[in-house]
């Protein structure tokens, strides 16, 4: 029973810590610049009262399956999920059956409208892989324990529903114990692998079970590519992410659409659009998606004009019709150009094609607008929202304040993202140093005690470097890189020379 609470100890003791703040727009409706100096003063304290209130208290961590785990093994054997019954599938669902199988008293009183269950690979697979879908994940665990109990936990397809499951759970680690210890692999359960640790951004394992796969005797296929082009992208690593193309070219995998698109998107976050663009113009049969991911790394790199032509000529042609991702993706060109004309002309133009705008969409515009110094017709788009702003669009607004010196409205937008996102140290910081600004000592003294007593602190900004395929991450104030003595001597000699 180790090996269950090695797997299981946290089954079902997910902690579900809900804010307690309260929040109100109409706080801050009234601030403007002809309000007294009391009232801010009064506004203010009230905002600190609101983000220094402690937040609600975490569950408890419980362990539900310890008298699961007590149960007699041969009991549960003849509680069955039989041959020809597809849990997914079952009138009953699969946390109903759980539920009867860890209550049930009296096995021979457990059946399901008469008919008798019986556990079995297939069973337990299809209860798995529905679990996973419907993200029913502690249910899951529920069903990996009654595996371990009937000895189906070496089968392939028990094993790889399981990967999956733990994959998508985000227990990525607890996927690959399971990996680790099946005696049998296939294809889906090494793509479930290599897709877990790609979803982490972890390229180096994601190469190093991408070679043991070549080695044993399953093939990959082309979700297993789409996995490992997507690690090379989260983690920057162009060079890896090459090899892996030339992988695809060498398998076979070349008409693939998922594989292009997922090759595009490489490409562009890597700063390569000359090979992104090649990738994109040779591929036929584009879908919506390649089209995005073209327009999307103009945009990035601020090629506004490309990604506009893309957009207004080229794609028109193919009639491929937009979606709401591909107009995100031309007002962010425009937010990076400073186009603010053109952004209203395409934030209009979405509507007039019957997409409505959702939260992004209005983030992009209040960047624009806000990065142009257009403030107050920012805020007026924020409050005229047909939904509710979220710490991002303030957050947009509070850096514009920020750079064009509106410190009354920063201080605003500081205070509403606070009430979103309480736990944000960047905010703290910057209200304080916004209160400080205009003589608000004592409100700035606050914000700093409330960051001490809570443990806040901003995180450290990263960048990272590709060398010979190999990636070097740098954080501020970091030693731990293992060439840092190297490092050091460079940069003395470039002082020396400066």
């Amino acid at each position: 029973m180790s090996c269950l609470r090695k797997y299981h100890c946290r089954a079902f003791s997910y902690i579900q810590t809900r804010s307690s703040y309260g929040h109100s727009r109409s706080l801050n409706r009234d601030i403007a610049n002809d309000v007294t100096e009391v009232e801010r003063r009064a506004r203010a304290l009230r905002v600190l009262d609101i983000i220094s209130s402690k937040s609600g208290e975490a569950s408890h961590r419980q362990n539900d399956f310890g008298e699961f785990l007590k149960t007699d093994s041969r009991r549960l054997r003849s509680q069955a999920v039989s041959e020809d019954c597809d849990l997914s599938r079952t009138n009953h669902g699969v946390s109903s059956v759980l539920e009867e199988v860890l209550l049930e008293e009296d096995s021979s009183s457990f059946v399901n409208g008469g008919k008798g269950w019986s556990f079995d690979a297939y069973g337990l697979s299809s209860a798995l892989s529905s679990c996973g879908s419907k993200r029913e994940f502690k249910t899951g665990y529920g069903f990996h324990c009654i595996a371990l109990k009937n000895g189906l936990i070496s089968d392939v397809y028990v094993g790889s529903s399981l990967v999956v499951l733990y994959r998508d759970s985000g227990e990525v680690d607890n996927a690959h114990k399971v990996f680790v210890e099946m005696p049998e692999k296939n294809v889906v359960s090494w793509t479930a692998m290599i897709s877990g640790f790609a979803q982490e951004w972890r390229v180096d394992i994601c190469l190093k079970l991408y070679s043991e796969m070549r080695s044993s005797t399953s093939d990959p296929n082309n979700y297993t590519f789409t996995a490992l082009v997507g690690a090379c992208t989260g983690s920057g690593a162009l060079g890896q992410g090459r090899s892996v193309h030339c992988q695809t070219l060498q398998m076979g995998f070349k008409s693939y659409l998922h594989i292009s698109n997922a090759l595009i998107s490489l490409y562009c976050k890597c700063g390569d659009l000359k090979d992104a663009f090649r990738v994109f113009d040779h591929f036929e049969n584009k879908d919506v998606v390649s089209w995005n991911s073209m327009i999307a790394g103009y945009a990035q790199h601020g090629l506004a004009t490309q990604a506009i032509k893309i957009f207004e000529v080229v794609m028109p042609k193919s009639g491929t019709k937009p979606d709401e991702i591909t107009y995100l993706g031309v007002l962010s060109s425009c937010r990076h150009a400073g186009l603010v004309k053109e952004g209203r002309k395409f934030f209009s133009l979405m509507t007039e094609h019957g997409l409505k705008p959702q939260l992004n969409h209005y983030s992009c515009l209040v960047d624009l607008l806000g990065r142009f110094g257009l403030l107050q017709e920012a805020l007026e788009l924020i409050e005229n929202m047909p939904m509710e702003p979220n710490s991002v669009i303030w957050g947009s607004l509070l850096f514009s304040c920020r750079v064009h010196g509106d410190v009354w409205m920063g201080i605003r937008a500081a205070e509403e993202r606070l009430l979103l996102e309480p736990e944000c140290a960047a905010t703290h910081v910057q209200l304080a140093n916004l209160y400080a600004s205009v003589q608000y000592y004592k409100e700035a003294a606050a914000v700093r005690k409330v960051m001490k007593d809570k443990g806040l602190r901003t995180n450290p900004g990263c960048s990272w470097i590709e060398i010979n395929n190999v990636v070097f991450m740098f954080k501020a104030e970091d030693g731990s890189n293992c060439r840092m003595l190297e490092i050091v001597h460079v940069l003395h000699c470039l002082v020396d020379h400066m």
